[in-house]
């Protein structure tokens, strides 16, 4: 039985939305994450990894990083973790060993899920450390986000086509009159 979301989790999914937000704003995957801990918001991360030339700057990673400095402890038993789009095989790996109490995700990914659509690495009964997983929350507006996003950059990139078609042609047009 799905368990209903509370107004708590669908505030700190608010959080890392904003965080994807500012992912979005850099030219990044609109990916974002928090931390909290105790019901109390420690760290957020969003995706950087072409900012930062890091193929590990993912949101998830960016958020654990912060929370893991601020503990002073890179375990975090007794942390949740709060992501717009379900985590990859990477992130998880991550997720398990820091001891995340729950990870909360938003928009499913069909591609590269790791927590259910793909496969998913937190079922793994022979793992040493059983982090509870919990998918859908603010569905819908996470998956618009990412939805939008590469429609920008699908239509950025067919402008982008477009206008080098036409200088071309007009390059070529001008030489024509010259000749």
């Amino acid at each position: 039985m799905e368990t209903e979301t509370t107004a708590q989790e669908l505030d700190f999914m608010r959080l890392a939305y904003q965080q994807a937000e500012l992912a979005r704003a850099e030219g990044e995957v609109p990916v974002g994450a928090v931390v909290v801990k105790d019901g109390v918001l420690i760290a957020s991360g969003y995706n950087r990894p072409i900012g930062k030339h890091d193929p590990t700057a993912h949101a998830e990673i960016m958020a654990l990083r912060a929370a893991a400095e601020i503990l002073g402890n890179y375990r975090l038993p007794g942390c949740e973790l709060y992501v717009t789009l379900e985590p990859c095989i990477m992130c998880s790996g991550a997720m398990m060993h820091a001891r995340l109490t729950r990870v909360i995700f938003g928009a499913s990914d069909p591609k590269t899920g790791a927590a259910g659509s793909v496969m998913d690495i937190f079922a793994q009964d022979n793992l040493n450390h059983h982090t509870e997983v919990r998918g859908g929350v603010l569905a819908d507006e996470c998956s618009a986000l990412l939805k939008s996003f590469f429609a920008d950059r699908r239509l950025a990139a067919t402008e982008k086509r477009r206008n080098l078609a036409n200088s071309l042609t007009e390059s070529l047009s001008e030489s024509d009159k010259r000749n």
